[in-house]
């Protein structure tokens, strides 16, 4: 892989070559991908989607909004120091091209901005819902109907894959979606490979899938535009490893200060864990002088942060060459000189947060709702799509909200068509939907 070609300017639609010397100096093309995720709907809506823990009537806790601008300004750090350092070792890129730290900055933050984009209601849960409607629910009869690739995508829905939908996908009137740069779409997309075949084991670009087939022919195209390809599949873009890391770094220590705040793990207990990450760079004595809790917190993340983002850095440039050769199999907090300490943080979320009885509560709850949503939905839509529907069918599919339109082409775009739709919902959205096609059933 070769830099000048992984920073592509280029958007979907364009019949010229987009050149760095050429953009505007104020806002470049990186900067506008941002602001474009900022103010779509899909974006909008992770302000009501569940990150890990349920809203708290005691405390603040984060949603998939609030994650997902942390992840993007760690991102934007991560992307500004490895972009010194790749400039530093490729003048041209800067002398020639015109290409600075800061686009580097700019594409990590925007990728990591729309990183969850796709993510259905309820978290994680919310894929294995819908997952496991066809795998394991009713919607196991349109197998034999579909390509194995193609039942893949919807027994293994992934919500990487979704967010490539979104961001991607022609609209009427909005050819190309969000019409990203490709720079940013290569490092928003973590997993380059559809869902079938499986990935190669242990290679952290291959542990999931980021490509339906309904986007498997724009992204031969993204990767050819990026020089990703290569004979055996497509390479992982290099700047997704740090779009990568961002997310680890926020999930792993802001995770663990909800669960604090929340006192679902002791202070004492936790403050140690995180003291271990900083003890190299904690000052004391101004350390000893905050009095509040939410102040010692708020101190021990900053630094933890600092720690893990730098380090990161250290392992992407250590690691340059094979990361553009595409030979890199790890993510990078899994050579981090701070592993020890991260493993101890994530054990603790795992026992006191991620297997707590209000977070499986949650869980339950979405596997309940979407499940509802899925066995009222895509009956009626293939009825539809196969011109059978009743009227009891027209009915309820007029009465689902924006943005649901059901294109009548074949079977597996419709079955997707529904469940990226109830992926689209909202946690409120999923539930009173649900609530009100029970109502309609009684």
């Amino acid at each position: 892989m070769e830099w000048e070609q992984l920073l592509s300017l280029k958007r979907f639609g364009d019949t010229h070559k987009r050149l760095r010397q050429e953009q505007n100096v104020l806002r470049s093309g990186f900067e506008v991908d941002y602001d474009r995720i900022v103010f779509s709907q899909a974006f909008r809506t992770l302000q009501d989607k569940t990150q890990v823990i349920p809203f708290s009537k005691k405390d603040f806790v984060h949603t998939r909004l609030t994650h997902s601008l942390e992840v993007s300004v760690v991102a934007r750090s991560l992307g500004r120091l490895a972009g010194a350092a790749v400039l530093e070792k490729n003048p041209a890129l800067e002398n020639i091209h015109g290409y600075t730290a800061d686009d580097f900055g700019a594409i990590t933050a925007a990728a990591a901005l729309a990183h969850d984009i796709g993510n259905p209601p309820f978290g994680h849960s919310g894929e294995k819902a819908i997952g496991e409607f066809f795998s394991w629910g009713i919607g196991q009869e349109y197998q034999s109907q579909l390509s194995p690739a193609q039942w893949q995508d919807l027994c293994r829905f992934e919500g990487n894959a979704n967010g490539l939908k979104i961001v991607s996908e022609s609209q009427p009137g909005a050819p190309g979606g969000l019409r990203l740069s490709y720079a940013t779409l290569g490092a928003f997309i973590k997993y380059p490979k559809t869902s079938h075949p499986e990935g190669k084991k242990g290679d952290v670009a291959q542990k999931k899938f980021g490509i339906f087939q309904s986007e498997a022919q724009f992204f031969k195209e993204l990767s050819q535009e990026l020089g990703l390809k290569h004979s055996q599949g497509c390479f992982r873009h290099p700047l997704a490893f740090l779009v990568e890391a961002a997310d680890d770094i926020c999930y792993t220590i802001i995770d663990f200060e909800d669960g604090i705040n929340l006192d679902w793990i002791a202070e004492d207990y936790a403050l140690e864990y995180l003291l271990n990450l900083v003890s190299d760079r904690l000052d004391q004595k101004k350390y000893s002088q905050l009095q509040h809790k939410k102040q010692r917190l708020g101190y021990l993340r900053a630094l933890a942060i600092h720690s893990l983002i730098e380090d990161s850095v250290r392992v992407f440039m250590e690691n340059h060459k094979a990361i553009l050769a595409g030979t890199y199999p790890y993510a990078l907090l899994d050579k981090s000189r701070y592993k020890a300490q991260i493993d101890d943080i994530i054990r603790l979320s795992v026992a006191r947060i991620y297997q707590s009885d209000e977070v499986r509560e949650k869980e339950i709850v979405g596997y309940r709702v979407i499940s509802r949503l899925l066995e009222a939905l895509v009956p009626a839509a293939v009825r539809s799509m196969e011109g059978g529907e009743s009227n009891y069918d027209r009915l309820l599919l007029r009465h689902l909200p924006e943005p649901f339109s059901l294109p009548k082409t074949d079977l597996y775009t419709t079955l997707l068509e529904v469940s990226c739709f109830v992926a689209s919902l909202t946690d409120g959205q999923a539930k009173n939907l649900s609530d009100r096609l029970a109502g309609m059933n009684t």
